[in-house]
């Protein structure tokens, strides 16, 4: 009777550790676009390792400084996704957090073309991790995130691909330049001159969030569903509040929020709770 047991007892501890989730936050992928080798960080929900279903996901943007591993370290993700998901506020989900910290403009290709992180992200990275990993393919199981720089990626992506994305949720986010001068300004800043007025028009126009609004077609105003979060002392607070004014002008639906507080690990792990309910309600068919 006592082997009994204690087989029972292994048996349901082993089914237990079976089911929690899981972080992963060294791993890499090999680009040929970047000639390098770039890292990401996963979370894998609880029960993926002993079930044979498909899942859909989330692509988790970091800010400026971080890197892959900022979601995991100072953001929670595991903690967050798992209660969210044991509480039945989010549906069981990979999360994927790429590496943008790469000492140049983020998650963007660069003026010159000689930096391509977008090209990377869609033709390598997307591709990779949808094959390697049990996720549901279609554009209504994949949304995008992000914090800060990572705002202004998923500003981007999302308006650059609308196919691509069910939901978006830029908190805090870097909203691009407001004119082709503010642009110029910007590269000055960074030591990136010689752009011609040319160059710096077409990047204005593909990387500032109020001048892809504006061009927006009729036809896209509801191919994503938007979740934008800022706080009241953030200062990329005008910015996003720029967005919404022109979002509301265009007629594109989306959910604006403007909450206490500032530019803070504290206010994004407030945030991510919300985004994952906000982007399950399409993963479940709301």
């Amino acid at each position: 009777m006592r082997t009994f047991f204690l087989a029972f007892f292994l048996l349901f501890s082993a089914s237990l550790l079976a089911q929690t989730s899981k972080v992963f936050d060294n791993l890499s992928v090999s680009s040929k676009i970047l000639n390098m080798e770039r890292k990401y960080a996963i979370y894998l929900p609880p029960g993926y390792e002993t079930s044979e279903r498909s899942y859909p996901v989330l692509y988790l943007l970091h800010g400026a400084g971080d890197d892959q591993t900022g979601w995991v370290q100072f953001g929670e993700v595991q903690l967050m996704a798992d209660k969210a998901i044991a509480e039945g506020m989010a549906t069981a989900m990979i999360i994927v957090m790429p590496d943008a910290n790469t000492g140049r403009r983020g998650y963007f290709n660069s003026i010159k073309g000689d930096w391509l992180y977008e090209d990377f992200f869609f033709n390598e990275l997307m591709p990779y991790i949808e094959k390697t990993y049990r996720i549901k393919g279609e554009k209504r199981f994949r949304a995008i995130a992000g914090l800060s720089m990572g705002g202004g990626g998923t500003f981007m992506y999302a308006l650059h691909h609308p196919e691509l994305f069910s939901s978006a949720c830029p908190l805090s986010a870097a909203t691009g330049p407001v004119s082709p001068a503010d642009a110029r300004s910007y590269f000055e800043r960074w030591g990136d001159t010689g752009a011609t007025d040319t160059e710096i028009e077409a990047y204005y126009r593909q990387h500032s969030a109020l001048s892809l609004i504006e061009n927006m077609p009729d036809d896209r105003k509801k191919a994503v569903r938007w979740y934008i979060d800022c706080g009241d002392d953030d200062f990329l607070y005008e910015g996003n509040s720029l967005v919404h004014i022109a979002m509301r002008k265009k007629e594109i639906p989306h959910e604006f929020r403007i909450r206490q507080g500032g530019h803070s690990w504290t206010y994004w792990r407030e945030s991510l709770p919300a985004v994952l309910s906000f982007i399950s309600d399409a993963f479940h068919q709301y």
